[in-house]
């Protein structure tokens, strides 16, 4: 065992004696399908718990992933808490509204949840659309352009459509109605108290409610929209070192060369843990486990 994993190993070992329940670590450059099975088997080798803490490092993925990994962590744990020391954005920005808790430390990044697509038959526009985008598309005609609303919003649909596909404009509808749908559910196990009302206030201020994609929110902007923020400066710094550990093995930033292999994902316990390995040579990676020992 390398001294970085040992380092992480002890970290975790660390948190689990402030915290007094057991950790899980969850690193991933991106939230995928493939994600699930190491993300069980490293819940089974923790076991059913009263609580759980999830200390996260995500750059986004799968909204549906994220619902997926959520809903299992509560298969396992009663209550669950987030711990984000960094990064938690997108679809893991989704993922961290189950939790009944969320630490938020000082440099945690969290994001808007409006939906992109790809957009091959978009023409010569940009190569990802975004839901945003489209929906105000109106308006701008409206603020930039003096066009009455009424008139704004009767041209806008044809003016779209004859650069973007039809069908790529209901996709981005199908996918926000997707974002609203399980946001509004993983509230739902979170904050069982409040209204559907609340909770789908909380769910568009998060879709539609910021003006790009990658505004950095902090964890005293999820506080302001009744989100279960808390700040735990012993649990930060801790977490903030499992942090450093994570930049170092995860992501193509850690490789020595193009050519050299990389992890892309973690999941790691006090006792073990698994990370996905991928190559040129294997773009598809391989996971293997990381041991104490």
């Amino acid at each position: 065992m390398d001294a970085s994993t040992k380092t992480g190993f002890t970290a975790i070992a660390r948190l689990e004696s402030l915290v007094q329940t057991r950790v899980l670590v969850l690193a991933a450059t991106s939230l995928d399908i493939d994600l699930l099975p190491a993300a069980y088997e490293s819940l089974r080798s923790i076991g059913p718990v009263e609580r759980l803490c999830v200390v996260v490092n995500c750059r986004g993925g799968s909204v549906n992933v994220a619902r997926r990994i959520a809903l299992l962590f509560r298969e396992f744990a009663t209550h669950v808490t987030f711990v984000v020391p960094h990064f938690c954005e997108s679809a893991g920005t989704v993922m961290a509204l189950s939790a009944d808790e969320i630490v938020a430390g000082p440099l945690a990044v969290f994001s808007p949840t409006d939906p992109h697509l790809n957009a091959e038959n978009a023409g010569s526009g940009p190569s990802a659309l975004s839901s945003q985008d489209i929906r105000l598309f109106w308006q701008m005609s409206h603020d930039w352009f003096g066009m009455e609303k009424h008139d704004a919003r009767q041209r806008a649909l044809p003016q779209l459509c004859d650069s973007i596909f039809p069908t790529t404009l209901t996709s981005l509808y199908r996918c926000t109605r997707e974002v609203q749908d399980i946001s509004n559910e993983l509230l739902a196990l979170a904050l069982p108290d409040r209204s559907p009302e609340q909770r789908s206030a909380i769910t568009d201020t998060l879709l539609f409610g910021f003006h790009s994609h990658t505004y950095a929110l902090t964890g005293d902007d999820l506080a302001r929209l009744g989100l279960p923020m808390a700040r735990q400066a012993d649990v930060e710094s801790l977490s903030w070192e499992i942090a450093c550990e994570i930049r170092t093995r995860v992501g193509g930033g850690s490789r020595t060369s193009m050519e050299s292999d990389w992890c892309d994902a973690l999941f790691m316990t006090s006792t073990g843990g698994l990370q996905r390995r991928r190559s040129v040579d294997s773009p598809n990676g391989c996971w293997e486990p990381v041991g104490v020992a």
